[in-house]
């Protein structure tokens, strides 16, 4: 009888992977144990049938597992072994992952709706679903690690637990209502007597605001069908127009949105994460226009779970689901901090007893023409891998911090990058705090110990800062890399690009980052690798009049983007209103008024062309999502593009200003106008690139950058690119929320290799 050491390495811990080895190991008659430890899952293996054995354990894993690789070596038993056990978890230290959150499966989902013990309990979980990154505090995942250490459990929940035919065998969150997490509504800080979820339900029926503590932190709910609810919901959360989450069952989703099988595969995805889904067209039934001001989508997310089920049952109707904070603060989650953050804003607070170990915000996604793209990592994706490109092996430890704005940070460790959950816009003190902390989290709960950092040019973005004071207390190499740099390296390295790769042109489309010649890029054709790259074209920079403040009022853009294309009377005429003289006198001396080649800043331009946006934006990219909603009720006879010229190595937007002119004089439709604008900046960027590919200069096109967050800019750019290789973001968020990855692969390839930054 044969007899084999079987390491199955990745996702495969907390997802019932030792259960179903156990009953693969009864089906073909092997003997032996099965374990945890810090590599993943070790199996010591004796039977007649090893190869089918093994053959199985990746072709029928859990459905939450994810199984990287498998390794088999001949193992000798000091004597034969009697049947096969589950044995105890050994060893410490991280080298396997965690799974994320997982939406409740269907099999709980029917109990907590059927008679028995755990109907109409809020905390029903298996191995198929539940919480997992949000309950844990070290590795590896057993209970007495997860804040779920502090409710034992109760006989029936044990022989459960114990039994390895049983779904919940060794479910760390295992609970019912005689042992588990219990829920308390509370009013006016005292316990409101009832049924939890019947009176919530009641609450919300009156346009009342819940806070709701959720997986990884709470919620702000209302009726979404409730006008007055939602204009309260907007003056105390200090949120005036920004859209909100939505949550529903997939029949109330698609009475108000439209629901390719595509979204609904992503809406119904484990990861449960808010999907952007169209409402143009007939025969839906509208939503108040306060749930998304000038929006021409909506998040929409199914209950990731039993609690979210059980209120929305009890509902009856769609409900608003935001982030429990004030505006740009971090989400609460303890029980005292929401008290205090939230006091203000909600009438009630459903509580439950777990504590939350880690702050997670729920995933933001959508569905393009080129497939899924994640606007925001985070529940239910985080803490999961992405491997590292071919080329990559033997890549030292590598810690990236990413940068200012949706932050989030990278760690490299065994072939993998774990990017972490969105974090936040490092302007925000607290948001700050909590980079820091999940920066020591991190490094704690997956043992990371790195041999270099990486952060961006930019020296005074607070995670740049934090690298460096990190970098010299532990005499580590400090790698600053270009921003525009790191967007095209995460493109790269999610496509899995090699490192010894051809060069490719990447179109590096967004806000702001610091250029190597000390202006502010964001308009970027880029010709490079993840060793370096050089500047092949990019947007005729303008100043930014008041630094910051053309970041928050589009008309400063607007201004200098007309003055430059000789336009100051269709300036002074549209503009009136504001202080021309002052800003013009600043940024002809160059006084609070850097240079940029920002696409981000263009497309604030254009929307107060338009008018979308009066005074200041409140919230970063109201004036581009209100562009592309626009642009998107335009017919499709109006994808004209608009012209660009070329100035040299300058895509230059005088032209695209002045035949908007013309239109604007001949009365076209804005929508109109939008979709010109989307279709022009396309091509101006398109065709340079599509020339270094068919010179023989690049390999391929990858398009990157939080601008390509915008569905039909990234749509109408592949379509004029079509017939070229094309790389675009899915997994990696293109906006700053990918750019610890970018940083992680850049540092990793110097580490390698050498090779410096090139401009």
């Amino acid at each position: 009888m044969e007899s084999r050491r079987i390491r199955v390495r990745g996702q495969v811990q907390g997802v019932g992977f030792r259960p179903f080895v156990w009953q693969l190991a009864r089906r073909h008659g092997v003997s032996g144990e099965v374990l945890n430890d810090p590599e993943g899952v070790l199996i010591l293996a004796a039977g007649p049938a090893l190869d089918a054995f093994e053959a199985a354990l990746r072709a029928e894993a859990p459905p939450l597992a994810r199984v990287d690789a498998i390794e088999s070596a001949p193992h000798g038993f000091a004597a034969p072994p009697e049947g096969f056990r589950i044995a105890p978890s050994r060893g410490a230290g991280a080298e396997t992952r965690v799974a994320p959150d997982a939406a409740t499966c269907p099999a709980c989902l029917a109990e907590i709706r059927s008679p028995g013990r755990r109907q109409g309990y809020a905390f029903a979980n298996c191995t198929h679903c539940g919480p997992r990154f949000t309950i844990l505090r070290a590795l590896p995942y057993d209970r007495a690690k997860t804040t779920m250490a502090a409710f034992p459990m109760c006989p029936a929940c044990r022989a459960e637990y114990e039994d390895p035919a049983d779904r919940r065998f060794h479910a760390q969150p295992i609970a019912c209502p005689d042992c588990g997490p219990r829920l308390t509504l509370e009013v006016e800080g005292r316990p409101l007597p009832g049924d939890p979820i019947a009176e919530t339900a009641r609450l919300l029926r009156e346009g009342r605001i819940v806070a709701i503590k959720a997986l990884g932190g709470f919620h702000l709910a209302c009726d979404a069908a409730n006008p007055a609810a939602l204009r309260t919901l907007r003056e105390r959360k200090r949120r005036p127009a920004k859209p909100f989450a939505l949550m529903g069952p997939l029949e109330t989703i698609r009475r108000h949105a439209h629901v390719s099988e595509a979204e609904a595969e992503l809406l119904m995805d484990p990861a449960a994460p808010v999907v952007l889904l169209s409402t143009l067209g007939d025969g839906l039934a509208p939503l108040p226009a306060a749930v998304a001001p000038g929006m021409s989508s909506l998040g929409w997310m199914l209950p990731a779970t039993p609690l979210h089920h059980l209120l929305l049952d009890a509902f009856g109707g769609p409900l608003v689901m935001t982030s429990g904070n004030l505006s740009g603060e971090p989400q609460a989650i303890g029980d005292a901090e929401a008290r205090e953050t939230l006091g203000a804003i909600a009438d009630a607070f459903l509580l439950h007893d777990r504590e939350i170990a880690r702050r997670l915000d729920d995933g933001v996604e959508r569905m393009t023409a080129l497939g899924p793209m994640t606007l925001r990592r985070a529940r239910g994706r985080a803490p999961g891998t992405l491997p590292l490109p071919p080329g990559f092996e033997g890549t030292p430890q590598v810690l990236a911090c990413g940068g200012q704005l949706k932050s989030a940070i990278c760690l490299t460790k065994n072939g993998q990058a774990l990017l972490s959950h969105h974090l936040g816009d490092l302007d925000d003190a607290l948001t700050w705090d909590e980079f820091r902390r999940a920066d020591a989290d991190m490094a704690a709960l997956f043992d990371h110990r790195p041999a270099a950092i990486g952060c961006d040019l930019h020296p005074d973005f607070r995670a740049s800062r934090h690298a460096a004071a990190r970098a010299e207390a532990a005499a580590l190499p400090l790698l600053p890399i270009q921003h525009h740099h790191a967007h095209l390296a995460a493109c790269l390295g999610e496509n899995a690009h090699p490192l010894e790769g051809a060069p490719v042109a990447g179109i590096v489309l967004d806000g702001l980052g610091l250029g190597d010649d000390g202006t502010v890029w964001g308009g970027e054709l880029l010709l490079g690798d993840y060793r370096g790259f050089e500047r092949a074209a990019h947007l005729r920079p303008a100043p930014l009049p008041g630094g910051d403040g053309a970041q928050r009022e589009p008309w400063r853009n607007l201004l200098v983007r007309l003055d430059q294309a000789g336009m100051e009377g269709a300036a002074d005429e549209m503009l009136s209103a504001h202080p021309l003289a002052l800003l013009r006198q600043a940024a002809a001396r160059g006084v609070n008024a850097p240079l940029s080649s920002s696409a981000g800043r263009l497309f604030d331009a254009f929307a107060s062309a338009l008018e979308l946006v009066e005074g200041a934006q409140s919230y970063e990219g109201e004036a581009a999502m209100r562009l592309e909603a626009l642009a998107l009720r335009a017919p499709a006879e109006a994808a004209r593009p608009y012209p660009f010229g070329r100035i040299d190595d300058q895509i230059d937007p005088a032209p695209m200003f002045e035949a908007w002119l013309g239109d604007r004089e001949t009365g076209a439709s804005p929508a109109a106008m939008a979709m010109r604008f989307h279709a022009g900046l396309a091509r101006a960027f398109a065709t340079p690139a599509r020339a270094l590919v068919e010179s023989g200069r690049a390999c391929a096109v990858a398009l990157t950058g939080g601008c390509f967050q915008n569905a039909l800019l990234l749509e109408l750019t592949a379509a004029a690119l079509e017939g070229l290789p094309l790389m675009v973001h899915r997994a990696v968020p293109a906006n700053d929320g990918g750019l610890a990855f970018g940083q992680a692969l850049v540092a990793a390839a110097r580490a390698l290799g050498g090779g410096a930054e090139s401009g």
